[in-house]
């Protein structure tokens, strides 16, 4: 895996994370990574030591001299200043490197010179808002996720200019847009099929129930019960089978309404076992069960050990998450033949059998890039985002009006094949054979099941790249487990970082796992296709659990630095002074982060209060409670933005869709589709030299192009 970039040379302009997480991509995937100079890393992660040693994990693998050849990309941000610099820095360097900018906000908008920080991103994308108790105030999650996302969507784009003939001169990409993954489906849902964001207090999100943290005997459960079978399996599990049929709780919006009465009638039945036989009774359930692991337990858990998901990152001893994928290689080494700009992958076949979220966001991200992408489904078991519901038939069909299912599947041609029909594994297997990468999510064994499996593939195509994505990886203890994008987050370790320490173990999103495996298993896919002239086909092993290991890497590096759990904060942390206070209006809020000593004289300034020491946070957020109390969000956010403090209104995601910004910047796009005519769609979070990749098509209805994608099977036309 460490050579599949051998031969690229990318320089690091400055020394934002998300730049700095884009590089380590790089570096670890076997470019020569030359880092910026300076740079304070006590101010990074959970500050002090423990952000020093974060900062060595983002920069293990890269070098601190000057390039000693050709330079193929220079890395720049996260503000004008920083860009400018890496404009400056890569016009003086041998190669005409091309220039990838990630900025905090597209450079269009009324955000644009905005002071940005992991925190006000949070509150903008609407990930703040649903987070925390009903009478709020919403919680910030910790970390850097945000950056983390947006370096892994600006390492794919620069990855798809870097195979482009000829590359692009600039590649845009900013924050702001690419955390916007976990949100723009339910954006445009929120638009299209009405309804408010709502906050239903800690482990209540939309739109599933049980979704949330059990305490065992001797640890903790994360539990997602979202179809009528799975609810019915969990409550003969726990001793409450009448549950199943109490027409009260029948769909998963009923029982999150109802959440603490649920929370009551089946929480009991958890203390009385140990985590393992709980999930020993899922798997054999089906229902998505999972051990929630501690921070520090993580490293030694035996899965994650058998696939080396930690180790050292230099010689202090502290560990952090490695890459989350293993790869075989294998077949005769094949380059691939791409493309201009317009579209580096043109040409390429990608056969995506994936469904929801994960694998078809890195189908579509392929699909963005020029790919021809292929989604195959069948009748009986379409893709579960057009809906699971058991009546089906209508004027439209329900299961061709379901917005999250069209902003995820655009720029796609969508067949139909019944994979248990001779017929129809033959058409897959053909499909397979002249493909460049197949894309599939199921469960552990799923594919192998169905006839298509590694040692299939491999037989009918040796140079193809094929990315397997179960949540916990194929093979080992934990492979069988069940899992939703929330099982994903529960076994990640997050939910020890988020929220305060009198919660439970607390989710940040009903889905947070699913966007950012997809862009993970993107970042995999692109490497190897780069690298297939060298190393052959692939078969990629993505643990979807272990894709969320790096947005817990700054804590699971603390927890080292500390004797007992690592404190968990709400809006708190040691970085900066963080706050959400409340507005003048009911339910409206306001995020403030001041790290640096010039946004806490700003916040003083504003505040009219030059006594507030940066020890004092009590103080500090009674007196800004006090003057956003009179404010609107947003004109508070503006006063203190002018005088740099980043600040931002906590959104809902049923304002997302207009908020500025995105608008001005061209993030929302206008589409047509049959049954439901004029509709919006999210963009491509990037853009090669001012051009956002081309929207050619929307979303497939239901086979809508199996008999032209079978004729070419054929060699004849449609």
């Amino acid at each position: 895996m460490e050579r599949l970039l051998e031969g690229l040379t990318v320089v690091e302009a400055s020394r934002g994370v998300a730049v700095r997480f884009c590089g380590r991509l790089f570096a670890q995937m076997g470019a020569t990574v030359v880092r910026a100079p300076g740079g304070d890393d006590t101010a990074i992660g959970y500050a002090g030591a423990a952000g020093e040693a974060y900062g060595r994990w983002l920069d293990a693998g890269k070098r601190a001299d000057a390039p000693d050849g050709p330079v193929d990309l220079v890395i720049s941000g996260q503000d004008a200043a920083g860009v400018a610099a890496g404009e400056a820095l890569a016009g003086n360097l041998p190669g005409s490197p091309t220039r990838l900018a990630i900025r905090w906000f597209h450079p269009d908008g009324p955000y644009a010179d905005w002071v940005g920080s992991d925190e006000i991103l949070h509150a903008l994308t609407g990930m703040a808002y649903p987070v925390g108790p009903v009478e709020g105030p919403p919680t910030l999650a910790q970390g850097h996720g945000p950056q983390i996302a947006a370096g892994l969507a600006s390492f794919n784009a620069a990855l798809g200019a870097l195979m482009a003939r000829p590359r692009p001169t600039r590649i845009e990409a900013n924050v702001f847009e690419a955390y916007m993954c976990l949100l723009e489906t339910g954006a445009i849902s929120a638009l299209m099929e009405g309804g408010l964001a709502v906050r239903l207090g800690v482990n209540r999100l939309v739109p599933t129930y049980p979704c949330s943290s059990y305490r065992a005997a001797d640890g903790w459960v994360g539990v997602s019960a979202l179809t009528p079978a799975q609810w019915r399996a969990l409550c003969a599990i726990v001793g409450r089978p009448e549950l199943g049929g109490d027409d009260r709780f029948a769909t998963a919006i009923e029982r999150l309404v109802l959440g603490d009465e649920v929370d009551a009638l089946i929480a009991p039945a958890f203390a009385t076992r140990p985590v393992a036989e709980w999930v020993a009774l899922g798997f054999e359930a089906k229902i998505p069960i999972t051990p929630m692991h501690d921070l520090a337990q993580l490293p030694g858990v035996p899965h994650w050990t058998a696939r080396a998901a930690f180790a050292p990152f230099d010689d202090s001893g502290v560990v952090g998450p490695t890459l989350p994928y293993r790869i075989a290689f294998g077949g005769p080494p094949q380059p691939v033949a791409t493309q201009g700009p317009d579209g580096p992958l043109k040409g390429l076949r990608v056969v995506d059998f994936s469904m929801g979220w994960a694998g078809p966001l890195c189908a579509r991200t392929l699909a963005d890039l020029g790919a021809d992408v292929v989604k195959i489904e069948s009748a009986d078991h379409p893709d579960w985002w057009r809906g699971w519901e058991t009546e089906q038939s209508g004027d439209p069909p329900p299961y061709e009006i379901k917005f999250n299912f069209i902003a995820m599947n655009r720029n796609k041609r969508g067949v139909v094949l019944d994979l248990a029909s001779a017929e129809g594994l033959a058409a897959a297997k053909a499909l397979v054979a002249g493909a460049d990468v197949v894309v599939e999510n199921f469960a552990a064994g799923v594919m192998a099941r169905l006839g298509l499996g590694p040692e299939v593939r491999r037989a009918l195509n040796p140079n193809l790249i094929a990315v397997s994505m179960p949540a916990f990886g194929n093979g080992g203890p934990l492979s069988g487990v069940r899992a939703y994008g929330s099982t994903v987050e529960q076994a990640s370790g997050l939910p020890f970082v988020n929220g305060k320490d009198a919660w439970p173990p607390s989710l940040q999103h009903v889905a947070f796992g699913d966007p950012l495996a997809g862009l993970t298993a993107a970042n995999a896919v692109l490497a190897c296709l780069y690298g297939r002239g060298r190393m052959g086909g692939a078969e990629i092993d993505l643990a979807q659990v272990a894709s969320l290991f790096q947005f817990s890497a700054d804590a699971i590096v603390a927890q080292q630095f500390v004797a007992g759990p690592l404190p968990r904060t709400g809006a708190r942390r040691a970085r900066a002074f963080a706050a959400v206070v409340a507005g003048a209006d009911a339910d409206s809020w306001l995020a403030v982060s001041a790290g640096a000593a010039a946004a806490l004289d700003g916040l003083r300034r504003v505040l009219g209060r030059p006594d507030l020491t940066r020890d004092d946070e009590d103080a500090i957020e009674v007196a800004l409670a006090a003057w956003s109390a009179a404010r609107a969000p947003e004109a508070a956010a503006l006063e203190l933005q002018a005088a740099g403090v980043s600040a931002a209104p906590v959104q809902r995601a049923d304002q997302l869709c207009y908020d500025p910004q995105l608008m001005a910047g061209g993030f929302w796009i206008g589409s047509h589709r049959r049954y439901v005519g004029d509709h919006l769609i999210p963009a491509a979070p990037f853009a090669y030299d001012g051009v956002r990749p081309a929207i050619r098509n929307p979303a497939p209805t239901l086979g809508e192009h199996t008999a032209e994608v079978l004729a070419e099977l054929a060699g004849g036309p449609a």
